[in-house]
């Protein structure tokens, strides 16, 4: 559950261990954190309270090891404790999320977004191990990047057995079965990658791409990734609707390798089933399940339509 600290609550315990704003106001908020725009002299923050502080601390290590020209990574300024749960403050930027933006704005954008992208992709990762999901100091969870993917499937990691009661069990076997036949396919190549990407973690201002926050979730991988998330949810947002068709139009090396893309793109929506599940959201968990079949099927639906072209 996302924390509930008064205004009041949050300005004691930034003064007490960063300083006094003149300003803290709500404002939109992602999906764990609390958020407080606030102004401290004369700069404007971010201020965010979360149940941990391991997501502020990625954030951290991010900003000042990625964060370049075109590649804006906000600086965290400060990480502090308030009761049981963590508050970060890092610089603000200018602009509004993407999927804040208004639809007749994103073709003017997504340009832009995939220019970050490549700089994504070509971060310098010295110092940095493993692959899959990072800590802190750079320390990647799993060996390989086909490890991570095939985690899913683990019932150490994911405790399947436990939303068995509101999930298809069958249909969930066959997309593991389905992952593992992608999997070969999947290049075990090491980059940066967002994890998150594409909507309400990227910032824009006139056309500029101002922020990438957020960083909780981030990986060493396969770029790709990235791409699949934007694809796995673009019936859901227009923004990404927008950077799927950018894409498809002018990034067709993306494409190239479509088993890589549906496997990822299966494997960010068998996360979103369990935590969904797991949340006990019915609407979202619906949805997950609706648009795995969906992808799981493309080649049934692509075979179908060519023999109804044939028969005709």
């Amino acid at each position: 559950m996302k924390p509930r600290f008064t205004r009041e609550a949050v300005i004691s315990a930034i003064t007490r261990d960063f300083d006094r704003p003149s300003e803290c106001r709500p404002i939109t908020e992602g999906e764990e954190s609390q958020t407080f725009a606030i102004c401290v002299g004369s700069e404007d923050f971010v201020l965010r309270v979360n149940r941990t502080a391991a997501g502020f601390h990625k954030d951290a290590f991010c900003h000042s090891r990625f964060a370049s020209r075109d590649l804006p990574i906000p600086e965290v300024v400060a990480i502090g404790e308030i009761e049981d749960h963590t508050w970060c403050v890092s610089r603000r930027a200018l602009g509004v999320t993407l999927q804040d933006l208004a639809i007749e704005t994103l073709p003017t954008v997504v340009g832009p977004v995939s220019q970050v992208m490549s700089a994504m992709a070509e971060a310098i990762l010295d110092g940095t191990e493993g692959f899959g999901p990072f800590d802190p100091s750079g320390i990647g969870r799993h060996a390989s990047w086909q490890d991570f993917i095939a985690a899913i499937t683990d019932e150490a990691h994911y405790d399947w057995k436990r939303i068995e009661a509101v999930v298809d069990r069958r249909q969930i076997d066959g997309h593991f079965r389905l992952l593992s036949e992608f999997m070969p396919r999947c290049a075990d190549v090491r980059r940066l990658v967002h994890g998150d990407f594409g909507s309400n973690n990227v910032l824009t201002d006139q056309g500029r791409i101002t922020a990438v926050i957020d960083w909780s979730e981030a990986l060493f991988g396969d770029p790709i990734y990235d791409v699949a998330n934007i694809f796995f949810w673009r019936p859901w947002l227009a923004c990404m609707e927008a950077q799927a068709r950018h894409i498809e139009t002018r990034h067709p090396e993306f494409l190239q390798n479509a088993e890589a893309l549906r496997c990822y793109q299966l494997h960010i929506g068998l996360v979103q089933i369990f935590e969904s599940a797991k949340a006990g959201d019915a609407a979202d968990l619906a949805w997950a399940m609706a648009r795995c079949e969906e992808i799981a099927t493309q080649d049934e639906k692509v075979r179908s339509a060519s023999t109804g072209c044939q028969e005709t």
